[in-house]
């Protein structure tokens, strides 16, 4: 069984929001895996933390993913000054480090500043972070790069969407193996255009 079926699980979206669609890379191509992910995580019932930086200057988590974003695995919905999402309100809601880790999946932006600090605070904390490939950008194309790399250094694992869904089920017995495997094949040509430019890392 993987390491991720066994351990608790959450899901994080990071500052996804509406000033950002013009100017980070592939924008579009991030929001529709998100917007996988927020599907699955509904499906599948896990616990799904949102951020927004600066809520007031730059808007609201963009309305493509909202539909999803309710419901009781919603645990917060936080606004933010600071880069990582490790907000106290937040961590008011983590286990204490390492007595009972997590493995958290993270999706959002931007790869190099809240991400990569998002990050590094759950693995200081000792959880385990899966960093969604073909969920993270930045403004810059080429800082996705260095900041994986540095991720996969400090002991993140830099995977797919698609690889994390069928990790989560862990067997096709799973009672909602046949509602992630449609997903999967209603967004393949999404993920497809996604990988396609983000995983050129």
């Amino acid at each position: 069984m993987s390491v991720v079926a066994r351990a608790s699980r959450i899901r994080t979206i990071c500052d996804i929001q509406e000033k950002f669609r013009n100017g980070i890379f592939e924008f579009p191509k991030l929001v529709a895996t998100a917007d996988k992910m927020v599907r699955a995580a509904k499906l599948l019932n896990i616990p799904t933390f949102i951020t927004t930086q600066s809520r007031a200057k730059l808007g609201n988590t963009v309305p493509e993913l909202a539909s999803n974003l309710t419901g009781d695995h919603i645990r917060a919905d936080v606004d933010k000054t600071l880069f990582s999402m490790i907000t106290p309100e937040i961590e008011k809601q983590l286990p204490v480090k390492a007595k009972d880790p997590l493995d958290v999946i993270i999706v959002g932006i931007e790869t190099h500043i809240c991400v990569t600090q998002t990050t590094l605070d759950l693995l200081a904390r000792g959880h385990r972070v899966y960093v969604l490939v073909d969920g993270v950008s930045s403004i810059n194309p080429e800082e996705r790069g260095i900041a994986l790399s540095r991720l996969r250094d400090a002991g993140a694992t830099v995977t797919s969407s698609e690889s994390v869904l069928f990790e989560l089920l862990g067997d096709a017995s799973h009672e909602q193996f046949r509602s992630i495997s449609q997903l999967v094949k209603e967004t393949k040509e999404e993920t497809k255009g996604a990988l396609g430019v983000f995983s050129r890392i």
